[in-house]
């Protein structure tokens, strides 16, 4: 009885230095070092070039964080989906000094430019092609593919050669000479140009927009803008694909050489019309009232009233510029014919042509 009891007493303590130990269970998976599969995929086309981005993942799938970074490898198919990648169109290196870039809690990204095949931009019907990218450890083992991106393949016009700007007085002139048009068996398919205005500032605006027609010149006016500044012009192609039950999309073709243009204003207003004048009238002090159709120039500044008798020349009686589209004339002498012009002044000092002539006489 004693010895049972005692081997009882060694197994209890057999059972507590046990429990005083780390448990023994089934080895764990070394670590497998996946980076997570980018979801921030984003893709955006320009004439035949496609350029994609992504955000350079810094966590593996165990949420550890990437010390070592293998290649990227960048997928494209024509399927709706893409399954696995197979060979890829192309593969980014990370970047130099990865890690400790990484290290300093910024995020780091990547990108990549395909060029598409031109035999699937001219199919008949175009179609989409999906990218997806996969990203490598050291060994070449990746968690999968990233979120997919589509692209349209519809083909884009080609850029004008001869785009050219010209200042006039009522803005500046762009034009051009359209190249091939293109022929698509799809009705979804509108073919055009965008123009683009920038300033010295880097500010770009659309100045707007002409579809590609039948017609080989085409050109519009950029009116909104400010003389005296300087501005660089240029124009791309765009293709407008609209999908069923989706809004059009717009695919950016390539570009013209940009255009420097100071819009230095030599432009003078309109020449004012419907000049009339009119005696005050016997008993009163005599005067001339002269009123006209008011010019309507944005960038009016006054009027100048001109007088001459006949077989003279005419002078100028105004003083200072007349702001508004009348004026008396209080300097007469009895008996004579006086005739009268007017003329529109902007605020850049440029000058009009003389109205047609308006006389009166006073008795």
């Amino acid at each position: 009885m004693r010895v049972r009891l005692g081997q009882l007493l060694l197994a209890m303590v057999g059972i507590w230095g046990l429990a005083g130990c780390a448990s023994i269970g089934p080895p764990l998976p070394p670590e497998l070092e996946l980076p997570r599969a980018p979801s921030d995929l984003k893709a955006a086309r320009k004439g035949e070039k496609v350029t994609l981005t992504w955000t350079i993942p810094a966590r593996t799938t165990e949420r550890q964080r990437v010390r070592y970074l293998g290649n990227t490898r960048v997928c494209r198919s024509l399927e709706a989906t893409l399954k696995q990648c197979g060979t890829g169109v192309g593969e980014v290196a990370p970047p130099a000094d990865f890690a400790k870039k990484e290290a300093g809690g910024k995020k780091l990204t990547a990108s990549y430019v395909d060029t598409l095949p031109v035999e699937l931009q001219r199919a008949k019907i175009p179609g989409s092609a999906t990218y997806a990218i996969e990203v490598f450890n050291l060994h070449g083992r990746a968690a999968g593919l990233s979120n997919e991106v589509r692209v349209s393949l519809a083909e884009t016009l080609p850029p004008p050669t001869d785009f050219r700007a010209r200042v006039t007085g009522q803005g500046v002139e762009l034009s051009w000479t359209t190249g091939v048009l293109l022929q698509s068996s799809a009705n979804s398919i509108r073919y055009g140009y965008r123009v683009y205005r920038r300033d010295e500032g880097g500010q770009r605006i659309l100045v707007g927009e002409v579809n590609a027609e039948a017609e080989t010149k085409l050109s519009l006016t950029d009116q909104n803008f400010e003389w005296e500044q300087s501005y660089y012009y240029h124009a791309e192609t765009f293709t407008a694909v609209a999908e069923a039950g989706m809004n059009a999309i717009s695919i950016d073709g390539d570009d013209t050489a940009e255009i420097k243009v100071f819009a230095h204003d030599v432009f003078p207003p309109a020449v004012p019309s419907g000049l009339q004048a009119v005696f005050s009238g016997p008993g009163q002090e005599r005067f001339i009232d002269l009123i006209w159709t008011p010019v309507r120039d944005t960038d009016l500044d006054g009027y100048n009233v001109y007088r001459h008798e006949a077989g003279g020349a005419a002078v100028k009686v105004n003083s200072e510029l007349v702001k508004t589209p009348a004026y008396r004339d209080m300097k007469l002498e009895a008996g004579k014919n006086y005739f009268y012009s007017v003329s529109a002044v902007d605020q850049r000092g440029n000058e009009s042509a003389r109205s047609e002539d308006n006389s009166e006489r006073v008795p």
